[in-house]
Formats: C-alpha cells, structure tokens, sequence
C-alpha cells in the first residue's frame, strides 16, 4: 500500500485518494450497521416468539 500512496502523490491525485478513502469508510460503516441492524432483528424476533409462548401458556391456563 505504501507504494500505491507514493505513486497516487507523486501524480498529484490526493481529491482521488481522499474520495477512496471515503468511499471505504463510508461502505465499511454500511455494512457494520446492516449487520447491526439485523442481529437487533433477530433478537426482537426471538424476544416476541418467548411473548406468544407465554400467552400461549397463560390461555391454556385459563381454560
């Protein structure tokens, strides 16, 4: 990586190298939160089936 720095320099493309630099950023924090987001999914599934579980079990109570 070093050398492709030194080459990006010596041409004068630093608006380029910062864009990548950006753009990689930017393209890492999306895939982070979408993974987030749906692990949060997942555990709001798994937290409402136990909910229907126990009123399941709190009608066959009832009966």
């Amino acid at each position: 990586m070093d050398d492709l720095t030194k080459t990006i320099i010596e041409r004068g493309d630093l608006a380029h190298l910062a864009l990548f630099l950006w753009a990689s950023g930017a393209s890492a924090l999306l895939v982070w939160s979408l993974r987030e987001m749906a692990s949060a999914n997942k555990r709001f599934n798994d937290f409402v089936t136990e909910i229907a579980s126990l009123n399941r079990l709190f009608r066959k109570g009832d009966d």
